[in-house]
């Protein structure tokens, strides 16, 4: 079990807009985040379940840790 919730590309992507990052670009399906402070860009799906290792992988390079991510969700 990974312990994370399962979440929708949106919500990531509202959860992570609350921890700085913003819509920079829309290609197709997917989103890409940018932070001002970083040069580390954030590709997210708008799917209606991201899959637990995708959300892990984008948490860890967004460098937040899991508990930090789940509190931003509510």
């Amino acid at each position: 079990m990974s312990g994370l919730p399962v979440i929708s590309g949106m919500q990531a992507i509202k959860a992570f807009s609350k921890a700085g990052w913003f819509p920079h670009r829309q290609v197709g399906s997917h989103v890409v985040l940018r932070k001002e402070s970083s040069r580390v860009t954030l590709t997210v799906p708008k799917h209606k379940e991201l899959k637990p290792g995708l959300l892990r992988k984008l948490i860890k390079a967004s460098g937040l840790t899991v508990e930090e991510f789940e509190a931003l969700l509510k």
